[in-house]
């Protein structure tokens, strides 16, 4: 039966332990199905069997995630590319099918159908290396931050109960001076032994900023107190250990900073106000290729920055807020164009002047990131890394 299928369409259940493969011919009717592990040679004794069915084979995939990037990469291999289908596509194209059961072989099977009948879905590119770090970095970044917020939080929860007037002294947040006068000093009788002058040496070695004024701070919060409270020493002890551990997770963090500079576009992108390392590695992580993009219109539509129409008969003109969009490229324009309106400028002007127009907050931030996507793209469009196809325009 090799090479005598002309076209040929496979759906794929992703999963992490294994995949569900079904192909189905022209016709919707189903020609191959089978389970297959998580693993390189059985995906690639699966690929070979596939492929030997058929010279054109086109792929759909429902997880463009960790599950299927296994997958996905063997796919790239071998030449292959897939196409995305949204979860909530498959769930409602299976009541068009016949009967009500859920299987993953059901689901395979009308992922490959939906594929066959639509070719409006979005192609799934293994991503360069850079953008792959950038990808996990991001995504590690989100639960480092959770770890120093609780670090944080148990961090001003004993010093409160060993020495309340340094708690209230510092921002630990954002004073890295003060976490680490923390890995050494703790308790009010070791700030006030070793002096305004020896402190002030001992900070000046470690690079902290302006350490007159850290040990001044320290040193005249260690003359409030004199008393020595239950456990002082034991907790003193935990507070260096949670001060070591928020300063090893703030060099941790700067490492996507690093890695977001590395890229060709870092300085395009962050000359944009309020575009900084953080959001931009984060734009370059959901927008991926602009090559997929035909305008800077579609890229504003991906984010949700575009009112959608609902009209019906004679009612016209009845814009209301997309559903379907990607969370990840709204959350960065809205954040970069929020961010923007902190200094006076060009973005601060017309964020007022929407305002005076009648526009809520919400309303007027998200009207400036739409103008902000235009400003954006004019400044990519040109580059050498990213290949824009213009759209096509026919002849009336």
């Amino acid at each position: 039966m090799a090479k005598q299928l002309t076209h040929l369409w496979v759906g794929i259940d992703a999963g992490k332990a294994h995949h569900r493969l079904a192909a189905v011919d022209e016709t919707g009717a189903p020609i191959w199905s089978k389970k297959v592990p998580n693993d390189e040679s059985a995906i690639l004794t699966a690929l070979g069997e596939i492929l030997a069915l058929s010279d054109n084979v086109h792929w759909a995939v429902d997880i463009a995630g960790t599950a299927s990037a296994l997958l996905l990469a063997l796919l790239g291999a071998r030449g292959q590319q897939a196409v995305y289908v949204p979860g909530r596509t498959v769930n409602r194209m299976s009541g068009s099918y016949r009967g009500e059961a859920k299987t993953d072989a059901r689901d395979a099977y009308v992922i490959a159908d939906t594929a066959r009948l639509r070719r409006d879905f979005t192609a799934i590119d293994v991503p360069a290396q850079l953008a792959a770090d950038l990808c996990l970095l991001t995504a590690h970044r989100t639960d480092l931050i959770a770890d120093r917020v609780r670090l944080l939080n148990r961090l001003r929860d004993m010093l409160t109960g060993i020495f309340p007037a340094l708690e209230r002294a510092f921002d630990y947040a954002d004073h890295k001076g003060a976490l680490i006068l923390l890995t050494r000093h703790q308790t009010p009788a070791a700030i006030r032994r070793h002096g305004q002058v020896r402190l002030t040496a001992w900070l000046k070695a470690q690079n902290v900023r302006n350490p007159d004024a850290v040990a001044a701070s320290a040193l005249q919060a260690a003359r409030t107190q004199h008393v020595t409270l239950p456990g002082q020493d034991v907790a003193a002890g935990i507070v260096a250990d949670i001060a070591t551990q928020i300063l090893a997770l703030d060099d941790r963090l700067k490492q996507i900073r690093r890695t977001f500079r590395s890229h060709p576009q870092a300085h395009i992108i962050e000359s944009l106000p309020g575009m900084g390392p953080i959001l931009g590695a984060e734009f370059i992580v959901a927008a991926g290729d602009l090559s997929t993009y035909a305008d800077a219109g579609h890229l504003a539509s991906a984010a949700g920055l575009v009112p959608v129409p609902r009209d019906s008969g004679r009612r016209t003109g009845n814009l209301h807020r997309p559903k379907r969009y990607d969370r990840r490229l709204r959350r960065v324009f809205y954040l970069s164009a929020q961010t923007s309106i902190i200094r006076e400028g060009p973005n601060r002007d017309y964020y007022l002047r929407k305002r005076t127009e009648g526009c809520k907050h919400v309303q007027a931030v998200i009207a400036l990131a739409r103008r902000r996507v235009d400003v954006l793209w004019a400044l990519l469009r040109d580059d050498r890394l990213f290949t824009f196809h213009p759209p096509v325009v026919q002849a009336a």
